[in-house]
C-alpha cells in the first residue's frame, strides 16, 4: 500500500507538502564541541573540524536522526538529507574529501530510515527524502578578486566532477527526490543539473529534481544577476518536479518573487524562507 501512494506526483495533485526546516540552526542547539564533530574516527585529523555539519551523519549520526524525527513529528513530508556542503569543493575547507561520498551515502540512509518508519505508521501520508544539493562556496560565473574580473576560482568541468561524486552518493543511499537548492550562480546549478543528468542516464534511472534559487535583496535578483524569469529560462530545459526560491529574504520580502514564478513556471513552486540573518554570534534571533 505505501509503494502505491508513494509517488510524490500523484500526492501534490491533491495537497501541498510540507519541506523540512534549516539543519543549522537545529545543530546549533545541541551545542556541540570539537571532539563530537571528530569522535573516534577523526581524533586525530589535523584540521579543526567544528562546523562541519555534514561530517555528523558519521560522527554523531544519532543527532541527526533525532532532528529528522523533530520534523517529522511536526509535520514534515520531505526531509532533506544533511549533505548540503557535501561535496568534495566544500570539504576541501576541512582536508576530507576522501569521505564526501560516504557522507553522502550515510546522510540519506538515516533520512531514508526515519522517513520510511514514519510512511509505515500513516501509509496514506507518505514521506520522502530529498537530496540536497548546495551551491559550494565558488561561484563559476564570477570573479572572487576585484583586481581580476576574469579570474574564476572554479571551473564547470571541476564542479561537475563534485556534483556527480555528491549525486552518486545520494542515489546510492536511497533518496526519492534531488534537490538542487540556494542557487546564487546559475552557473553553478546547471553543473549540478547536467552531473545529475548524465548520472542517471547511466544508471537508467529516473527520479524527481526540485530546483531552489536564491533572491539576494529587494531587487529581485539572484547574485548572479538573474531576475526571476531569467532564472526560470536558465533552467526550465530540465523536466523539473518544482522550482522556488529559498533562503536569504523572510517570508513576507520573498511573497512578490514566488508569486511571479507561479504566475510563469510550468513546474510546481516551491517557498522556504529562512530566519533573517546570523546575529554577531553566529546565531539566529
Amino acid at each position: 500500500m505505501i509503494e502505491d501512494r508513494k509517488d510524490i506526483y500523484k500526492e501534490l495533485e491533491h495537497r501541498v507538502l510540507v519541506l523540512d526546516g534549516a539543519m543549522g540552526t537545529m545543530i546549533q542547539q545541541y551545542k556541540l564541541d570539537e571532539e563530537d564533530y571528530r569522535g573516534e574516527r577523526f581524533k586525530n585529523h589535523p584540521s579543526e573540524l567544528k562546523g562541519c555539519n555534514d561530517l555528523l551523519s558519521l560522527t554523531k549520526p544519532s543527532v541527526i536522526s533525532e532532528i529528522h524525527r523533530a520534523y517529522l513529528d511536526a509535520g514534515a513530508d520531505i526531509l532533506e538529507t544533511n549533505t548540503f556542503n557535501a561535496t568534495s569543493v566544500s570539504m576541501a575547507d576541512y582536508h576530507i574529501e576522501a569521505v564526501v561520498y560516504e557522507m553522502n551515502l550515510v546522510a540519506s540512509q538515516l533520512a531514508k530510515a526515519e522517513a520510511e518508519a514514519y510512511s509505515k505508521l500513516t501509509p496514506s501520508k507518505p514521506r520522502f527524502v530529498a537530496g540536497a544539493i548546495g551551491p559550494t562556496n565558488k561561484t563559476a560565473s564570477m570573479s572572487p578578486d576585484v583586481n581580476d574580473p576574469g579570474f574564476r576560482a572554479i571551473s564547470y568541468d571541476q564542479l561537475v566532477e563534485a556534483y556527480s561524486e555528491q549525486v552518486t552518493g545520494l542515489l546510492d543511499g536511497g533518496v526519492d527526490l534531488l534537490l538542487v537548492e540556494t542557487i546564487f550562480d546559475t552557473l553553478n546549478a546547471k553543473a549540478a543539473l547536467y552531473a545529475i543528468n548524465v548520472i542517471l542516464a547511466a544508471r537508467n534511472q529516473r527520479i524527481p529534481v526540485m530546483v531552489s534559487g536564491t533572491i539576494t535583496d529587494a531587487s529581485g535578483r539572484t547574485l548572479s544577476g538573474q531576475t526571476v524569469e531569467a532564472f526560470l529560462n536558465s533552467v526550465s530545459h530540465i523536466d523539473l518536479l518544482s522550482l522556488g526560491f529559498n533562503c536569504s529574504l523572510g517570508a513576507e520580502q520573498l511573497n512578490p518573487f514566488i508569486e511571479e514564478l507561479s504566475r510563469k513556471a510550468p513546474f510546481y513552486v516551491s517557498a522556504y524562507p529562512n530566519a533573517g540573518l546570523p546575529n554577531q554570534f553566529g546565531q539566529y534571533d
